[in-house]
């Protein structure tokens, strides 16, 4: 991964304190890249989608993977549309916090209402 430019700096430390776990879990993660069941071109776009998903945010990654997509042919209507689609992770904050708003709204002001 560092000889291809993948490798995160992040993982430094997690390395230098555990190589074998941390090469492993590398193995891993990139086993069905090796494997080859997936072009190149969805491989990518698949890495756009991890690396620029609000719970990953890793902008070097998402920077690396468009130019290999743009390389591989990928074009920029598909990498906008994985990035359109990505971005609907965020949508879940409001899933989540708008209900609960609602009943502690409702909350809130039936212990208003009670109050003298």
């Amino acid at each position: 991964m560092r000889a291809q430019g993948a490798w995160n700096p992040l993982w430094d430390q997690l390395h230098d304190w555990d190589p074998e776990w941390t090469e492993q879990f590398m193995s891993m993660g990139s086993l069905p890249i090796r494997r080859g069941v997936l072009s190149p071109q969805t491989v990518e776009l698949l890495c756009i989608a991890v690396d620029a998903a609000c719970t990953h945010m890793y902008s070097p990654g998402v920077r690396r993977h468009i130019r290999a997509a743009l390389e591989l042919g990928v074009s920029r209507e598909e990498i906008l549309a994985v990035l359109q689609l990505t971005s609907v992770l965020g949508i879940h904050a409001c899933n989540i916090g708008v209900p609960v708003l609602a009943e502690e709204l409702d909350a809130f002001q039936r212990r208003r209402a009670e109050q003298p």
